[in-house]
């Protein structure tokens, strides 16, 4: 921890677990290869490497811990191996220089502030494998312009994607619980396209009303499935009951 002048580090095969904060503050390690043994990046290991610009995580690591790359300003880009099945809080949090990051098929779970703050993020893709995007996810990642919330998923946090303010077009395809806020302050986007079934989309605590679209000034269109209207109209805030547009029902193909 804090060895500023550490530019180079061999980590031999021999090596299982890479423990909590390890590297952290290592502003001089330029790059690393973690070897296929180490099955645990623990908790802030690369913390604010900020000279990090490449990092290759082995088929052999199951789940990404709590803050691991934490503010490592210097990352561009990573892959993420089939064998991740959870990102955890903060892990990739303020990697403002990220600018581009697969997720896998085999991740389930995006935890909180997982990428919060990744400002040169311009696109991501979030598989059907997941199931659960944790509060404050994609708070502030200011350079996504689209994102689609594939099926699967079944509850996104509070503010999961606030002030993401680039953001243009969001789709949910539900259904799913939306939590407090969750797009609140999206100040670019435009169209959002929803789902069957999403089930919350106000929250009322404390005697306060909050909606997951508050503060998306620019919102021109919100696309429900067809003969979907009144449903959403129990469920949006009345001010948003004129921009709600019901898509055409799906064909079925005829039995031949």
């Amino acid at each position: 921890e804090d060895c500023t002048g550490l530019t180079s580090i061999v980590i031999p095969d021999s090596v299982t677990e890479i423990g909590r904060e390890a590297f952290r503050g290592c502003t001089g390690l330029t790059s690393t290869v973690i070897p296929d043994s180490v099955t645990e990046i623990g908790d802030y290991a690369f913390e604010g490497c900020t000279g990090l610009t490449s990092i290759a995580i082995p088929d052999s690591v199951t789940e990404i811990r709590r803050g691991a790359f934490y503010g490592c300003t210097g990352l561009t880009s990573i892959v993420i191996p089939d064998s991740v099945t959870s990102i955890g809080g903060s892990a990739f949090e303020g990697c403002t220089g990220l600018t581009s990051i697969v997720i896998p098929d085999s991740v389930t779970y995006i935890g909180d502030y997982a990428f919060k703050g990744c400002t040169g993020l311009t696109s991501i893709i979030i598989p059907d494998s997941v199931t659960y995007i944790e509060d404050y996810a994609f708070k502030g990642c200011t350079g996504l312009t689209s994102i689609v919330i594939p099926d699967p998923v079944t509850e996104i946090g509070d503010s999961a994607f606030g002030g993401c303010t680039g953001l243009k077009t969001a789709s949910v395809m539900g259904p799913v619980k939306l939590m407090e806020s969750t797009f609140s302050g999206c100040t670019a986007l435009e169209c959002v396209t929803l789902g069957v079934g999403i089930k919350k989309l106000i929250i009322i605590d404390d005697d306060e009303e909050y909606c997951a679209f508050d503060d998306c000034t620019a919102l021109k269109t919100i696309n429900v499935p067809a003969k979907k209207a009144d449903y959403y109209k129990k469920r949006l805030p009345e001010s948003l009951h004129g921009l709600i547009v019901e898509l055409p029902a799906e064909k079925k193909a005829k039995a031949k």
